[in-house]
């Protein structure tokens, strides 16, 4: 972060909070005129601190507002089975987010199904078809409280 000045974190805030404002809106909010904002912003993403912009959908009136955490641990700790894993889950619909992570687990799901059935469905037909997973704990969300859908900058 050493590049970016109070301008630049400025834009980044902006755009995370609403993606569609345009150069001129975000000159106006920064207090620059267009043509350095239109620079900055392209130069951000080509550093890399924007990484795409997309819209977000509301997973309820979509009829996919089930929220799973499905915590993975693998048959054993080769990095193959690992590997191998990694790419299957990336071929997966339902799976929203994978993270590596430590401590009895090694993944962790986030996945979006309509209900119970459709998850039951997807851990014995989607999951059970992996060869590579050994165990699953799944956690079943009640109500989500909070997503600021970005990061605190």
């Amino acid at each position: 972060m050493e590049h970016l000045d109070n301008k630049d974190l400025q834009l980044l805030r902006l755009l995370q909070k609403d993606a569609k404002l345009t150069v001129k809106e975000l000159a106006k909010e920064v207090n620059l005129s267009p043509s350095p904002v239109f620079e900055r912003i392209k130069r951000l993403e080509q550093q890399g601190y924007v990484k795409r912009y997309a819209a977000i959908l509301d997973a309820e009136k979509l009829n996919l507002g089930f929220t799973v955490y499905c915590q993975l641990k693998l048959k054993s700790n080769d990095s193959y089975l690992a590997m191998e894993f990694e790419r299957e889950i990336l071929e997966i619909e339902e799976v929203a987010e994978c993270y590596s992570i430590s401590g009895d687990f090694d993944f962790l799901l986030k996945v979006h199904v309509r209900d119970m059935k459709q998850y039951q469905n997807f851990v014995f037909n989607i999951l059970g078809a992996v060869p590579s997973i050994g165990s699953t704990h799944s956690t079943f969300v009640m109500a989500q409280m909070k997503n600021i859908y970005g990061l605190t900058i």
